[in-house]
């Protein structure tokens, strides 16, 4: 007897509590996967850095051997200042690009990697006055571009993603989650196809020293933002219509970055998703949401609108892309 008694308090102290557990779960997760990445790269990476760094041992010491007038110390120096302006994109190769890093399609595409938050680092600004430049410039951009990119995707996914499902639930009576499901897929494999697979081919052939591999890569870590700089187009020797091809690379972030976000859009307005992350949410109370309702009903009926439509989302789980307008309904209770 005592032990069922306790066993229901458990379950009864763990169902009042499960947010904050979904939520200590998430986060143990998120540090398992960190820890997981960090083992995965160490054990991958570590031999080909040690592979390198002996590789380069050789080719000093033999360097040194060949050219007994110069010192060890001498060959630092200089090499110590070919790294600095290596990092400022400015290389001493012979076969190295002739094109200036700071003309106008240059600046262009470095302006855009700035407000897309990529940052390849392959070109940074030399000056203090650039570099202050560049924190205000990045303080006002950055905010204008997710205003301009928030903007922009909430008109497409109108066209895209909501009035397509929503024709084929009406017109041939299909289920919304379905229907919203095999949207999402058929999408997403047409933005990977458009946005990936076809640029990296594209890539491999406009770049000499990339496979379809290294282009794949770059497509994807400039879309998703990470921007590591190991790979920038456009920087190779006697690159042909390097101008026309760097404003084709800026379009094609821009344009790559809004329809990746287009399909992020569409995959978190699925039913399931929402539910799931609803898991880790805090919940609120019934009675805050009606108070906070009461205390903004002077300033717009489109917050109550909102407010009403999201406590039903939940009773309209068949119906994740349709937009409920109780704006009448609150109206004539108002002006009773």
């Amino acid at each position: 007897m005592l032990q069922s008694l306790a066993g229901c308090s458990c379950v009864r102290l763990v169902e009042k509590h499960r947010s904050a557990w979904c939520f200590a779960f998430l986060v143990l997760g998120y540090l398992l996967y960190l820890v997981f990445g960090a083992v995965v790269f160490s054990s991958v990476e570590l031999p080909y850095e040690d592979l390198l760094r002996q590789e380069l041992r050789k080719l000093k010491r033999r360097f040194l051997e060949e050219h007994e007038c110069l010192s060890e110390q001498q060959l630092e120096q200089f090499l110590r200042r070919v790294l600095e302006a290596s990092n400022y994109g400015v290389s001493v190769l012979g076969n190295a690009s002739g094109n200036w890093n700071w003309d106008f399609t240059s600046a262009l595409f470095f302006a855009s990697t700035v407000l897309s938050t990529t940052g390849y680092g392959h070109t940074v600004p030399l000056s203090d006055g650039g570099k202050a430049f560049c924190i205000i410039y990045s303080v006002i951009g950055i905010p204008f571009t997710l205003l301009f990119l928030t903007a922009v995707v909430q008109r497409i996914i109108i066209y895209v993603t909501r009035r397509p499902v929503l024709y084929f639930h009406i017109r041939w009576g299909f289920s919304k989650q379905i229907v919203a499901i095999i949207h999402a897929v058929i999408l997403g494999f047409v933005t990977v196809s458009c946005f990936f697979f076809i640029p990296a081919a594209v890539f491999s052939v406009m770049e000499d020293d990339w496979n379809f591999l290294e282009s794949f890569y770059f497509c994807f870590i400039s879309l998703s933002t990470i921007g590591l700089g190991d790979y920038v187009p456009g920087e190779g020797y006697n690159q042909k219509f390097r101008e026309l091809y760097k404003i084709g690379i800026t379009c094609y972030l821009l344009l790559g970055l809004i329809a990746m976000l287009v399909v992020l859009e569409t995959f978190c307005e699925l039913h399931e998703l929402k539910r799931f992350r609803k898991m880790f949410y805090v919940k609120k109370d019934k009675e805050e949401d009606q108070v906070h309702i009461v205390e903004h009903d002077q300033l717009s009926f489109s917050s109550i609108s909102d407010q009403a439509a999201s406590m039903k989302e939940d009773e309209k789980a068949n119906e994740p892309f349709v937009t409920v307008q109780p704006a009448t309904y609150y109206d004539g209770c108002i002006n009773n």
